[in-house]
């Protein structure tokens, strides 16, 4: 094993890890926005919704040779940690 490149890979991984650490601070307002437009608790679970995104990322992993499987899980897990920080600030 080279020491040195696996750092300097890690630093790469570092610093994209930062961008998606912005990212989900960004995602994380607009989902706290969307909240307050939902007046009853039941409109936070949209399954139609859901499966329509995983759908698209199945379809754009493809395309762009990606595991779908990795996406898949990497959306799985963000839509339904949304959903639980939506229905833990649900105030109405």
């Amino acid at each position: 094993m080279n020491r040195l490149r696996l750092e300097k890979e890690r630093k790469k991984i570092d610093k994209i890890d930062q961008q998606l650490f912005n990212l989900i601070k960004k995602r994380t307002i607009v989902v706290k926005k969307m909240l307050t437009l939902k007046k009853y608790k039941r409109e936070i679970v949209d399954h139609k919704r859901i499966n329509e995104i995983l759908l698209k990322m199945k379809k754009k992993s493809t395309q762009n040779k990606v595991d779908p499987r990795i996406t898949n899980r990497i959306w799985k897990s963000m839509i339904w940690s949304y959903v639980d920080f939506q229905k833990r600030n649900f105030k109405k």
